[in-house]
């Protein structure tokens, strides 16, 4: 299990601080396309080189990890990549942390203990390939019921002339994003599980690609939340959703279940408890020192070269196809926004 959780922690940070070197490395670069001038330009970066080679290697030991545990483990620990990015982004990128950042990777930090210290090997049930289309059909019931709540909205915001984006449209791009990172974990083990049981190889690539297509519509639904609407509400909801989906989708459609021993299952949910506050305090950390009187805000660095954007930020046009975690857009939006405007 703690090998597991060890291939997982490597393949989020992997994930996210490939995404970060590639987003510095695009600053000087020109937009990506297939001639062989600008393919030549992106491969002798040596950022997004570096970046490219970690996103993959963090995608295929985030498979290596979901073929040896299980989803409700793996997808909470996860969550811990932007506690790694955070911490990467302070010591090589020299951004500045304020007390809250360091509470939040404190918090997944221990949760991920939690996790591990709880979570047990489990003897794999037997899943039907019915679940797949079940699976896709709840999905789908939940993105109907989301949109529906959304049209409804606008059209009340029509109606009100109302011009801003509003909390609710931001909560439900974050939610659909974060379900579909979910079960793009959740399908991806799914693949593993058919091939124990003996059924045909070629459910093992089928899985994997339709992860990709979750994890590439998960960006969509991102891209389009981080458009108009705060990062902070977007990243948060998409994160949560993610840990979420994650774990009752692995409980539901893939057998999984909590320890049987009483202290293990408290670890456990502790564990998943502490990662999602850790991840929601990380997010949120420059609106929570704001928030503070100012005798204490005074004591606490406000950490405005990494958050000053939170409350606009822009969209993010890299479309990354891994099957991996969800991808803190918020963070490498500001990440890249110094050297973006010293350029200019």
């Amino acid at each position: 299990m703690w090998e597991s959780i060890c291939l997982t922690l490597v393949a989020t940070a992997g994930n996210n601080i490939g995404k970060v070197l590639q987003k510095k490395g695009t600053v000087i670069l020109p937009p990506l396309s297939f001639k062989l001038k600008v393919i030549r330009a992106y491969a002798s970066n040596r950022d997004w080189a570096v970046g490219f080679l970690m996103d993959i290697f963090g995608a295929l030991l985030m498979l290596i990890a979901l073929s040896q545990a299980p989803v409700s483990v793996i997808q909470p620990v996860s969550g811990c990549g932007l506690a790694i990015l955070s911490v990467f982004s302070h010591f090589y990128l020299k951004e500045v942390m304020n007390a809250v950042d360091w509470m939040g990777i404190s918090l997944a930090g221990i949760g991920a203990i939690g996790v591990g210290a709880g979570g047990e090997e489990q003897v794999a049930s037997a899943i039907s390939i019915f679940h797949l289309p079940w699976l896709a059909f709840i999905v789908a019931v939940l993105f109907v019921l989301l949109n529906g709540w959304l049209r409804i909205f606008r059209r009340h915001r029509r109606e009100q002339e109302m011009m801003e984006y509003e909390v609710v449209e931001e909560i439900i791009f974050g939610l659909e994003s974060g379900i579909l990172f979910g079960m793009a974990s959740v399908v991806s083990k799914m693949g593993f599980l058919f091939m124990e049981q003996g059924f045909s190889k070629m459910l093992v690539p089928i899985c994997i690609g339709i992860s990709i297509s979750c994890s590439g519509t998960g960006f969509f639904y991102q891209t389009r939340g981080l458009k108009h609407g705060r990062a902070i509400v977007v990243s948060t909801c998409a994160a949560v959703a993610s840990i979420v989906s994650g774990v009752l989708a692995g409980m539901l459609a893939l057998g999984e279940k909590l320890p049987s021993a009483p202290a293990a299952r408290l670890s456990l949910l502790l564990g998943w408890l502490l990662i999602i506050v850790g991840v929601v305090l990380l997010v949120s950390s420059a609106r929570l020192v704001r928030l503070l009187p100012r005798r204490l805000r005074q004591l606490v660095p406000s950490g405005v070269g990494r958050n000053s954007g939170l409350r606009r930020s822009g969209s993010v046009h890299a479309k990354d196809t891994t099957p991996s975690a969800v991808i803190h857009a918020a963070t490498l939006h500001h990440l890249i926004s110094s050297p973006s405007k010293e350029k200019a």
